[in-house]
């Protein structure tokens, strides 16, 4: 951590209540992908991004947004995070209303905050570059009213991204202003986008903006949940408003933070990062982030647990599995399986509705 510059009104907040249903089935509704580790390194996606983001933030700065379903989840395996930086809704939403509550939270303990989003499955190569960079984006907020997101030059044609066209630059490093946006082009238009220079590929989930303009943009389009809450109870403590969001949070709209505020704002910058990032919100990203380049197949460690199997077969060899159709199984933990089969081999799983 660079020691010059003070970092105790930068924030945090990691966005880790999807349901990962695209990775099925190491990933599962009632225990999703930021749960897990998928590449053997003793550490769940969230572990990880917590931990990227404890060495560069104070630990007190750093707050999980979940589900109510997977609170006991992030209890489990961040055990060192207070209770008050757990906030867990009580309905499936997207990321806008997550980071309204987040917003309305962090400003009674920090108005001049600046906060950062970022999704509890990001995995990031290069975390030094990765740390110079976020610092630059919270400096760049912290003297901009404006958002600002992370974006990567894309070296070949990818269809399933948002785009960013390159605006002005803004005078300050490598960020510039957006100029449009773009979600996931046909193969054709992502080739002319790489060709013409000038699209970045966007880094999803990932906004940095003072609190107070944050919460300015939210409220032009999201209704006055919690400004209600600010209005009939000024002086709110932590109960009122976790007991306010459990009964009023179904009011907000299914909206997501990039469609709902990015897009829609005036003031939005972008920043070229170098970082390296990959997106594990499917089995291509997986690949992506673990293939070495010198085999079109990578392995990954998991495990097969049964359920409802006879006493003598309680654990089977992989080339067991098509001889016993009351197996019903999901992968887990240390099993070695070629991630580019992975769909394929789902269909070996009749019953994927199980619970542990």
């Amino acid at each position: 951590m660079t020691p010059s510059v003070n970092r105790e009104h930068y924030f945090c907040v990691i966005l880790a209540g999807g349901k990962g249903r695209r990775l099925w089935p190491c990933s599962r509704e009632h225990h999703p992908k930021q749960f897990v580790d998928f590449f053997g390194t003793g550490k769940t996606q969230l572990q990880q991004t917590y931990d990227r983001m404890k060495r560069m933030l104070p630990q007190a700065n750093i707050y999980i947004n979940t589900n109510e379903s997977y609170r006991y989840l992030v209890e489990e395996q961040l055990p060192e995070v207070a209770p008050d930086r757990i906030m867990a809704e009580p309905i499936y939403r997207n990321t806008a209303p997550s980071v309204a509550w987040t917003t309305h939270r962090i400003a009674r303990v920090c108005p001049q905050a600046c906060l950062l989003m970022v999704p509890a499955d990001q995995t990031v190569v290069y975390e030094d570059i990765f740390e110079k960079d976020v610092m630059e984006a919270f400096a760049f907020v912290e003297q901009h009213a404006s958002l600002l997101t992370m974006a990567v030059k894309p070296t070949r044609p990818e269809p399933g991204y948002g785009y960013i066209q390159m605006g002005e630059r803004s005078g300050v490093g490598d960020i510039y202003q957006v100029k449009t946006f773009t979600e996931k082009p046909d193969r054709d238009f992502a080739q002319l986008f790489l060709d013409s220079g000038e699209w970045f590929l966007e880094h999803r989930n990932v906004c940095f903006s003072l609190i107070l303009f944050l919460q300015e943009s939210l409220s032009k389009l999201l209704p006055p949940v919690l400004r209600e809450l600010d209005e009939m109870h000024p002086h709110w403590t932590l109960d009122d408003e976790e007991n306010y969001v459990k009964q009023y949070f179904s009011r907000y709209p299914n909206l997501s933070i990039d469609f709902g505020i990015l897009e829609k704002s005036e003031q939005v910058y972008f920043k070229n990062c170098t970082f390296g990032w990959a997106d594990l919100g499917t089995w291509h990203g997986i690949y992506e982030a673990i293939s070495d380049e010198t085999t079109d197949n990578i392995c990954l460690d998991s495990a097969v647990i049964f359920r409802r199997s006879p006493p003598q077969h309680r654990q089977a060899s992989s080339s067991s599995i098509s001889h016993y159709p009351w197996i019903r199984g999901v992968y887990r933990g240390r099993r070695r399986q070629c991630a580019t089969h992975l769909q394929k081999r789902r269909f070996l799983f009749a019953h994927p509705k199980i619970h542990h």
